[in-house]
């Protein structure tokens, strides 16, 4: 994209200049405006918590509700009707990941830290071409305050954000393709959700339940059944993540038992050689996440091979005690999760650290028997097309970001 700055008069006859971005592609140029002067944002109330309950009053959006769409807290006591939040309204999270979704559950309330979007000029601004468009800028406010212990996102924050605006048509063609793509993925999505708990489902099957240990398996601990144990480089101050050049993958690419390429950070090419080897992950690694999610764990696949990663551990299991898939599959248990949670107690930010996978006993399978699974596992992902999986997510981000550069036409 090209931008220009070009001078308006204004309905007082005052000369003013506004931007205005011009696709090399398209060779259109669409005018570039803050959301303040486009939308409203209503913030959220400061619900009295006592009386706060599980059943009875009004349902109560907090963050953790906002991509779910319901809420299993309700509010019994007066409130304010511009604090109820209808069917198709665009929320976003002030704090943490600053999460933004439509509301697709019930009339609720607008709990603190959670505010409300809504088109003040529809003239201008279709609200789903919007929708569309906060996401991307958000994580961009969230990236450059990836090294703050809390994340806070302000009404000004969303406000200052700078949009492109195409002719409503135009707007309205972006959202219904983007609506396709989305529509898409959702579908994969829903495909490997069946995925994941029919693997579950064989796990248990095989393994037993392993938080009780059925079957009497010996345990050992991480330097026990591990070759190597290290973390990922921690690379400080921001400034060394580029728009292009070495990728890296973060926590937020790891979700249980598998890895996701999507929203990818990188290193300047200049990083030092040192940094990039300690970072690096291989087929047959499994990857820990350490911070957020502790504990989530996927394995190193052909896909990743030679990438580096960001802050998680990298665990390179013996394979002649323990397969990858099996290791990943147990730290994903409740067996697992439950061995995190109890012991991160009081602890204000979660970790799990190279000293808590040395110390963490598993119960050890058969090899034979791990290898078996690991044969059914990698059977199973082919059948149900796993690349087509990936390659539905891949093509809503390249559409999502060809969309604002004016380069769908």
């Amino acid at each position: 994209m090209m931008s220009e700055k070009v001078k308006v008069k204004s309905d007082g006859g005052m000369m003013s200049e506004k931007v205005k971005v011009k696709s090399e592609k398209s060779g259109m140029s669409w005018e570039m405006m803050k959301l303040g002067d486009l939308i409203d944002v209503l913030s959220g109330f400061a619900f009295d918590s006592k009386c706060f309950n599980e059943s009875i009053g009004m349902p109560l959006i907090r963050i953790r509700d906002i991509k779910r769409s319901y809420s299993d807290t309700f509010y019994n006591g007066e409130f304010d009707e511009r604090f109820i939040i209808n069917r198709g309204d665009i929320l976003i999270g002030m704090d943490g990941e600053f999460n933004i979704a439509e509301w697709k559950g019930s009339r609720a309330l607008l709990n603190q830290r959670v505010c409300k979007v809504s088109v003040s000029d529809d003239n201008r601004l279709l609200i789903r071409y919007l929708l569309y468009f906060l996401p991307f800028q958000l994580k961009i406010i969230e990236d450059k305050a990836s090294f703050v212990t809390v994340k806070h996102l302000s009404v000004n924050d969303i406000k200052n954000i700078q949009i492109p605006l195409p002719p409503l048509p135009t707007q309205k063609r972006i959202a219904e393709i983007l609506d396709a793509a989305d529509a898409l993925k959702r579908k994969d999505q829903a495909l490997l959700k069946k995925y994941d708990e029919l693997a579950q489902a064989i796990f248990i099957d095989m393994f037993g339940d392993p938080v009780k240990n059925e079957k009497g398996w010996d345990c050992l601990i991480g330097k026990e059944y591990a070759n190597k144990i290290s973390v990922g480089v921690v690379i400080k101050p921001a400034s060394y993540y580029v728009n292009e050049g070495i990728p890296a993958l973060r926590s937020q690419n790891v979700r249980p038992n598998r890895i996701t390429k999507d929203n990818l950070v990188y290193f300047s090419e200049e990083t030092n050689e040192k940094v990039l080897h300690k970072s690096k992950i291989f087929t047959g690694d499994v990857l820990i996440v350490r911070t957020g999610q502790p504990g989530t764990a996927a394995v190193v696949e052909a896909d990743v091979n030679g990438v580096n990663c960001i802050d998680m551990l990298i665990v390179s299991p013996k394979k002649e005690i323990v397969s990858p898939y099996y290791l990943a599959f147990f730290l994903n248990s409740d067996a697992g999760k439950n061995y995190i949670a109890s012991n991160q107690k009081g602890q204000i930010q979660q970790h799990f650290n190279v000293g808590d996978i040395n110390k963490f006993k598993i119960p050890i399978p058969p090899i034979s028997l791990q290898s078996k699974f690991e044969l059914i596992l990698l059977n199973l992902k082919s059948q149900l097309s796993k690349d087509i999986i990936c390659n539905s997510e891949s093509l809503f981000q390249t559409l999502l970001q060809k969309a604002f550069k004016g380069e769908l036409y």
